[in-house]
């Protein structure tokens, strides 16, 4: 990336010059080198000790380098009158000195500003408030959808975050400090001075590292301040519903529906008077595998029927691709690991293979190229392929559950994922080779005939990808400039006259031969004559007729085996609507839950799988040290998939335990961590206790699988005396994992 307006030497030479204090320096360039410098320092570092070092003289710089001084002069401040979410006043930056700030510059559609809240959430918890930190989301919108307070708070309540929100409708601070892309993380020291730009995403490590080591630094030098924050979640605001921000749907064969209800994390499966057959999923979020009662999702947006007994679902938050049996009323996963994969290329077998964001997914049926096994070429069977719109690397990736040959000739072996269309870079690029297209966060898909439509929300357009040939091809919407991501608006049209804004539904009626589409972002359904590339607004009426029917973000839709009725999701509105086609007038369409005691629980025993807690208690905060040695050994049927990823993560910790590494890998089934008494004066540090995540690749005589589970430690106030509290503690975790249970030594 190429932000820096000044040359590296240049900077290079200010900070070499005794003289030169940059006072000529754009404030914002000096960020970002300054930035850019102690982030290949601290990834070339090869150990702990030398990354805490790096990070500790940069902060010893910070303090004295007069050739920082223009950054240090730098103040900033809120507009006044904006609306703020999840407290109970605004907040003020001087209000906030005292404390080392974080600011997450962010607009609620990107994908990648969605990525990096995970890692804002768990480095919350390491470091709370009463520890010094405190995270602020500064939501500076793209679309006009987003400047609407309403809309941003059901965002909020989506998505499940906690931190203070600003929404800065003009991006007043947003052009002040100098930000240039979503998402953008701007730390501020206690004195409200900035200290780093972070572009992008993939910087939680590093944030971890720097946070601790900065909040030591500052309370050396006595500049954090006690004080709280008046926080109240905006999700506690939400109305109790069957229905929680629910996405895509799609119809099986014999007519049966299913809806990804995203916001309770699961999956509803029902009927054209709207009985509920199946709920998929205890409504917690998770990644487990097993029967549909104790399975776990995580906002899922994508569903499909492979068949009439078969579900496909795009496990948005999971990074995963997961399969429903309705009949056997079990899940399991087909390709992910459970964490955001980076990988744009693919091949690995499915449990194997990191995916990114699969926002949704298609089943594609076609003949198989090999002819080396059909004598008559009029009878070689199809085989199929699941499709899935893969919004975080803006590509269309394919899953082949039984292999097969396909374009020019290309083997894909049994079981693998791979990337089949887009290069990975977020453009609108139409082209005839499939590897050379472009995606901006494809998030809708829908099959015609021999063509693969794609709802392709950030460059608000919808696109086409032959399934012949993999040639894409533009059909309406966006720009005829690749790299022109803001050709957004609402009007009718033909081809880049036509004006859509974040479109994320998408649908075929194979009666009218048309592409109905949910524009997300301009409340309305629209639909496509694909035989002219032109695009109409679907004037829908309420059931009276009186009023035109109001949605707020619908975001899927599915025609009922007759395509005279069409069923809407209305996101933002909790709710499912029917739209009589012939009539062009709409009505809520009621899901009728059946009630049986206890269904609400959500209970994980028995057999191994994942969610699988088990408990240890530990001298915690009685030692100034302590080293755990974990090692894992495996009953004789079972053994570690060879080069698969065994990982290891403290995804909740102890606010006044640290670890300098918190995530690693196995070794030999073995690692180990060393964990350290947070000693901070004037600060409050509550207890609490530590939560190891293991994620495991095994694989017995015929498959393989991932197994996940979770050690809790808890603190054990008996288990030392006070007089112990100076001595390093060793301590041994031994597990040891047969195919039905965890034992823990």
């Amino acid at each position: 990336m190429k932000f820096f307006k000044r040359s590296k030497e240049f900077f290079q030479k200010i900070f070499s010059s005794k003289d030169m204090e940059g006072d000529d320096v754009e404030p914002s360039d000096l960020l970002c080198f300054i930035t850019e410098e102690l982030q290949t320092k601290f990834q070339a570092a090869t150990d702990m000790a030398e990354k805490s070092q790096i990070i500790q003289d940069f902060l010893k710089r910070w303090e004295s380098d007069r050739a920082l001084d223009v950054l240090r002069k730098q103040k900033f401040e809120f507009e006044k009158d904006l609306d703020w979410f999840n407290v109970s006043h605004h907040l003020t930056l001087e209000g906030l000195r005292g404390k080392l700030l974080v600011l997450d510059f962010f607009t609620y559609c990107c994908i990648n500003c969605m990525h990096i809240l995970p890692e804002l959430n768990n480095l919350e918890k390491l470091y709370p408030i009463e520890r010094g930190l405190v995270v602020v989301g500064v939501h500076s919108p793209k679309f006009e959808n987003e400047k609407d307070a309403v809309n941003i708070l059901a965002a909020v309540q989506r998505y499940g975050i906690e931190h203070p929100i600003v929404n800065d409708p003009t991006m007043s601070l947003w052009r002040s400090i100098g930000v240039r892309c979503w998402p953008t993380l701007i730390v501020l020291a206690p004195t409200g001075a900035p200290m780093l730009m972070l572009m992008g995403e993939g910087h939680g490590i590093f944030m971890e590292h720097f946070t601790e080591q900065a909040l030591r630094f500052f309370a050396q030098k006595k500049e954090l301040k006690d004080f709280s924050i008046p926080i109240r979640p905006s999700i506690d605001l939400l109305p109790a519903s069957k229905l929680k921000f629910p996405a895509k749907i799609a119809r099986s064969e014999d007519g049966r529906f299913a809806i990804a209800d995203a916001g309770n994390h699961r999956i509803v499966v029902f009927n054209i008077q709207g009985d509920v057959l199946h709920k998929i999923g205890c409504g917690s979020s998770g990644l487990v595998d097993g029967h549909t009662s104790v399975a776990r999702f995580n906002c899922p947006q994508g569903v499909t029927f492979l068949n009439n007994e078969i579900l496909i679902v795009a496990d948005t938050e999971n990074h995963a691709l997961r399969q429903v049996n309705l009949r056997t009323q079990t899940v399991e996963t087909l390709a992910g690991t459970g964490q955001q994969g980076h990988d744009r290329t693919g091949g690995k077998i499915g449990p194997l293979q990191q995916i990114s964001s699969p926002w949704d997914v298609a089943v594609y049926r076609t003949r198989d190229m090999d002819m080396s096994f059909h004598l008559d070429e009029q009878n070689v069977p199809e085989k199929t392929i699941i499709l899935s719109s893969m919004a975080g690397t803006h590509q269309i990736w394919g899953y082949f559950p039984e292999g097969m040959i396909w374009w020019k000739f290309r083997k894909f072996e049994p079981r693998t994922c791979v990337s089949l269309i887009g290069n990975g870079m977020e453009e609108n690029r139409n082209n005839s080779y499939p590897q050379n297209a472009a995606f901006a966060q494809p998030s809708g898909l829908a099959i015609a005939k021999d063509f693969l439509y794609v709802a392709d929300s950030e460059s608000s357009s919808i696109r086409k990808a032959s399934l012949v040939d993999g040639k894409v091809l533009g059909v309406v919407g966006g720009d005829r400039n690749p790299q022109n991501l803001f050709a957004f608006g609402d009007e009718d049209g033909k081809q880049f006259s036509a004006k859509l804004q974040h479109p994320l539904g998408i649908c075929y009626n194979h009666f009218d031969g048309k592409i109905y589409i949910a524009d997300t972002y301009n409340h309305k359904i629209k639909v496509i004559d694909t035989e002219n590339s032109a695009i109409d607004t679907c004037n829908i009426l309420r059931q009276d007729g009186a009023a035109k029917q109001l949605f707020n973000e619908p975001a899927g839709l599915c025609f009922d085996a007759t395509g005279q009725y069409l069923l809407i999701s209305d996101t933002n509105n909790h709710q499912l609507i029917c739209v009589d086609m012939y009539t062009s007038t709409a009505q809520q369409f009621p899901l009728k839950f059946p009630w049986c005691p206890g269904e609400e629980e959500c209970v994980i025993d028995g057999p191994l799988r994942t969610g699988l807690e088990i408990v240890r208690q530990l001298p915690l905060t009685k030692c100034k040290q302590i080293k755990l040695l974990v090692s894992v050994t495996l009953d004789q049927n079972l053994k570690f998939t060879a080069e698969a990823p065994q990982k290891w993560s403290l995804n909740s910790a102890n606010s006044a335990l640290k670890s300098l590494n918190t995530r690693g890998s196995l070794t030999n089934g073995k690692f180990d961590i060393l964990l350290q008494r947070v000693d901070m004066a004037n600060v409050n540090i509550p207890r609490e206790d530590l939560k190891l995540d293991l994620s495991l690749s095994l694989c017995d005589a015929k498959s393989c699988l991932m197994k996940r589970f979770a050690v809790i430690l808890n603190d054990d106030d008996n288990a030392l005396s006070d007089n112990t509290a100076s001595n390093t503690e060793e301590i041994e975790l031994k597990l040891h994992i047969t195919p039905n249970s965890v034992h823990m030594f």
